[in-house]
């Protein structure tokens, strides 16, 4: 089965403003975007509001649509 969005679109999505800017992309790698996912999945479980998603969504599905339809961005680490 397979899911939506895939890693791929997902990183597009996410990517796509920095690349629209000429800047570096904010993700390069399915790590970075799992771990993104994950940790808003836990925000989110945690007690942040949900902005996408229904609430028979999981939280990780909500995560994924959350940086899918970029409602939430995804920070660089700036101490390189």
């Amino acid at each position: 089965m397979m899911m939506h969005p895939s890693y791929v679109e997902l990183m597009e999505a996410v990517n796509k403003e920095a690349l629209e800017n000429g800047e570096e992309p904010v993700v390069t790698s399915r790590y970075s975007i799992v771990m993104a996912s994950a940790k808003r999945a836990r925000q989110i479980v945690s007690g942040s509001t949900p902005m996408a998603g229904t609430d028979k969504d999981k939280p990780l599905s909500r995560a994924v649509q959350e940086l899918y339809q970029n409602k939430v961005q995804i920070l660089r680490n700036l101490e390189d």
